[in-house]
């Protein structure tokens, strides 16, 4: 077992704690006894094993039957060190059954430490971050500082800065999920300006585009598991896509984190909320709905509760939520009374239980698409002052024309008029003043633009509380028919008390979550952003900060990180720069047998980041290297290629998958309309989330099939024609500059020679099979539903477009580094 926990590579000394041979508890005894012991001897009173608790220091040292399981300073005493080297395999522990053996590496640490007086300490991520000294010479960017420092204690050196070509590319793809374009390559190659400067400048115009907010967007649909789809058995489509628009604007407004939190959670409840925040807090509905036929609403509604519960935990907390819904959690100080405190704040939301198609599963609003939200919101603002405007009016023409008015309206409080009175008050104005005609015809014109506008939208769910809260209940093994005592709204204390002054409700929630004091928040949502730039979290283990959970590999930096992110005022856009402006994100991402041996994750930072790009990149990437990409922001999902018969193979009912035309075709992965029964398979194949449930992180494999695809796919097939089209028509007259201009489009640099012999031999050959073969060509060039340039010779075209085809196949092609 390591010294450092899961996953830490051995032999890589911390700078955190002594180099002498004093224990660390945190970092080497409590994930011996997390992995070992806790699940018989730790937080599950009800399971707990012959009453010993290991998981206090009260527990392990009370005295039972004669004995007690640590004697402080006296390992020979203590019986926890007897059970574990007991020569008896039944009298051994941990039990032979259980699985869960002890190394004798581990056996002597906790000889060790209990000889040193057997010191408990809290849980680092239960502990507030608190404030680290910047390394000398690093205040600039204290990444550097804090990941050289622990460089050197592992006796190791970071790597140089990658090229301007490498980098441009690595930092544009990070920012918007694109490629740059050759100028915008070019331009960053040629800047006279200092390196620092220079990049600064790509880095603040990445920062500014609307790309940039789309590509955030991405992983936060993960998080929040957005569909388009209910799910189940028969899945059918649901509407939330303008929620996803609220997303990517959010991103792109730069919108503080913790506001970002407070919408989504409780928009709905904010004083005045307007239309845009409710619209937020649709973050709460996108679970999924059972809408078979029996099902049980009571049962339902539970376990739509329960997701919003854990999805929050998860996302925000980075915390096991779920392993506390039947029982104590084994491993951490989640008791099932916390998680059904938790679960008490989304219990209240208008919704049956059962989702007869997302449009009748209670709390629906319609809205306008989000570009034309506050045009909708003005309107009705001007709709509601007609009135007004026609009573101020009606004042003055009846001062005017008073002494023409019938003797018995006169004789009447004019404050108590009637509609009928009104009405006869306007026969004796003069005809020119007809304001009244004119305010009906605009307010029948408000009401036309306005539906126009929702016929536009969408229906979507958003929280929308009950006149009267449902009370919540402690439920006996997780059942929904066996409530145990009753349970309010409520936090777990032991991350973070919560004042006295907060509303029980989701606004106070968000509060809670957001107090800068919190232990969780801004750490995970700092190792988050994090992962998204070096392929693994300052914590590895994204999704949980817990006992199981790996330590982080650079504690300093992670509480560095957290307080500058609350300090700065949750600022997200400059949070990203900070990443991307350090050395450290910035060396060449080359390695060596040194580095690959000691340190084969590249946990320690000594080189740049190199790893497969995600799913929604790699399509993205061949759409705009080909030009074929349509960058037109949100709106309703489109549905790009996919095999034929998916979804009648899958689906209930066999519905029939029919392809989008025209530009719907090249819209942003993001827009892919998301079915939960049958994912998009192009995503799927290249490890995208599946969002059932809430996800965080990204795997990745390496898989034949993904080859295959990125060979024979209709999108890549059809994108590879279209980048051949580019290198003819834009690259010049010869072969070579124009096969250069292809690798330009893709990565940001001219060719290599041996690249230029190598396409070039593979050019020439095609050439001629095409020559011979018209037929074939013909059938290359026909694949997609755009039309190949008439202008291009078939056989010239189709040999291009297997040189780009080559070209969108490359390790570099699918590869950030």
């Amino acid at each position: 077992m390591s010294r450092f926990g899961k996953g830490i590579v051995l032999g890589l000394a911390l700078p955190w704690f002594a180099a002498a041979a004093e224990i660390d508890f945190n970092l080497e005894i409590r994930p011996i006894l997390s992995n070992k012991c806790f699940h018989c001897h730790g937080f599950d009173g009800k399971e707990r094993k012959a009453k010993l608790r290991l998981d206090t220091f009260e527990g392990a040292t009370r005295e039972l039957g004669g004995y007690a399981a640590i004697v402080p300073g006296k390992p020979e005493q203590s019986e926890l060190m007897k059970r574990v080297e007991h020569h008896d395999p039944e009298e051994r522990m941990p039990p032979e059954e259980s699985g869960r053996t002890l190394q004798p590496a581990e056996i002597a640490k906790l000889r060790q430490w209990i000889s040193e007086g057997a010191a408990y300490r809290k849980h680092w991520a239960w502990v507030a971050p608190t404030p680290r000294p910047v390394p000398s010479g690093h205040e600039k960017n204290p990444i550097d500082g804090f990941v050289l420092q622990r460089l050197k204690a592992a006796g190791l050196k970071p790597s140089p800065p990658a090229i301007r070509e490498a980098l441009i590319r690595r930092v544009t793809l990070d920012l918007t999920g694109l490629p740059p374009t050759p100028k915008e390559a070019d331009a960053f190659v040629a800047d006279s300006r200092p390196d620092d400067q220079a990049f600064e400048a790509v880095v603040d115009r990445l920062l500014a585009s609307p790309r940039f907010g789309e590509h955030m967007a991405y992983r936060w649909l993960d998080a929040a598991r957005y569909a388009d789809s209910d799910g189940y058995e028969s899945d059918p489509i649901r509407t939330m896509w303008p929620w996803r628009d609220w997303v990517i604007a959010a991103f792109n407004d730069n919108m503080p984190y913790d506001q970002f939190i407070t919408e989504q959670l409780a928009g709905d409840l904010l004083p005045n909320a307007s239309m845009r925040q409710r619209i937020a807090s649709g973050y709460n509905r996108n679970n999924r709905l059972n809408n078979e036929g029996g099902i049980l609403a009571e049962e339902w509604l539970i376990e739509n509760v329960a997701d919003r519960a854990e999805t929050v935990a998860t996302t925000f907390m980075g915390l096991t939520w779920g392993c506390a819904r039947c029982h104590d959690h084994k491993y951490d100080p989640i008791s099932q009374r916390d998680y059904y405190q938790l679960f008490s704040y989304f219990y209240n939301c208008e919704e049956s239980g059962i989702g007869a198609g997302a449009s009748a599963a209670g709390g629906m609003l319609a809205v306008p698409p989000l570009k034309n939200l506050e045009e909708y919101e003005s309107l009705g603002a001007e709709l509601q002052a007609i009135p007004k405007k026609f009573d101020a009016w009606m004042d003055k023409l009846v001062d005017a024309n008073w002494a023409n008015l019938p003797a018995g309206l006169k004789k009447k409080d004019r404050e108590k008029w009637s509609a009928a009175d009104k009405a006869l008050a306007r026969r004796h104005f003069p005809a020119k003043e007809k304001l009244d005609v004119y305010l009906s015809k605009r307010s029948a014109a408000i009401k036309k633009r306005r539906a126009a506008l929702l016929k536009a939208g969408a229906k979507i769910m958003v929280m929308k509380e009950l006149p009267k809260p449902r009370q919540a209940h402690v439920l006996h093994r997780g059942a929904f028919d066996k409530p145990g005592e009753k349970v309010d709204t409520g936090v777990p204390g032991w991350i973070h008390p919560a004042t006295a002054e907060l509303p029980k409700n989701r606004i106070g929630l968000a509060a809670w979550l957001t107090d800068p004091k919190h232990p969780l928040t801004a750490r995970v949502a700092v190792n988050g952003f994090w992962e998204r730039y070096f392929g693994t979290g300052l914590v590895k283990t994204m999704e949980d900060f817990g006992s199981q959970g790996e330590a982080p590999s650079h504690p300093e930096l992670l509480d560095y990180l957290a307080l500058a992110f609350i300090d700065s005022g949750w600022d997200v856009k400059r949070f990203q720069k900070q990443i991307v402006m350090s050395a450290t994100y910035r060396q060449s991402a080359a390695t060596n047998e040194q580095l690959v041996g000691r340190d084969p994750d590249n946990r320690l930072l000594a080189r740049g980041p190199r790893f497969r790009l995600p799913a929604q990149v790699i399509r993205d990437q061949a759409l705009a290297a080909s030009g074929l990409l349509v960058d037109t922001i949100g709106g309703r999902p489109v549905k790009p290629y996919q095999p034929p018969g998916l979804w009648k193979e899958v689906i209930k009912g066999g519905p029939t998958y029919k392809a989008d035309v025209g530009d719907r075709l090249y819209r942003r992965s993001l827009y892919t309309l998301w079915r939960r029964a049958v994912k998009p398979p192009l995503m799927v194949m290249f490890d995208a989330n599946e969002r059932d449930t809430c996800k965080v992180g990204q795997r990745r494999t390496n898989t034949p099939m993904q080859a295959l695809s990125l060979l024979n796919s209709t999108t890549f097939v059809e994108a590879a024609r279209h980048l051949g089209e580019r290198m003819i028509t834009q690259g010049g007259a010869d072969p070579g500059d124009r096969i250069s201009h292809g690798v330009k489009l893709l990565f940001g640099r001219p060719a290599t020679a041996v690249e230029l012999d190598l396409l070039g031999q593979e050019l020439s050959y095609f050439k001629k099979v095409y020559a011979d073969d018209p037929k074939a060509a013909a059938a290359l060039l026909a694949i997609g539903g755009s039309k190949p340039n008439p202008k291009l010779q078939p056989p010239e075209l189709a040999a291009y477009t297997l040189v780009a085809r080559v070209l969108l196949n490359l390790d570099e092609t699918v590869t950030k580094e």
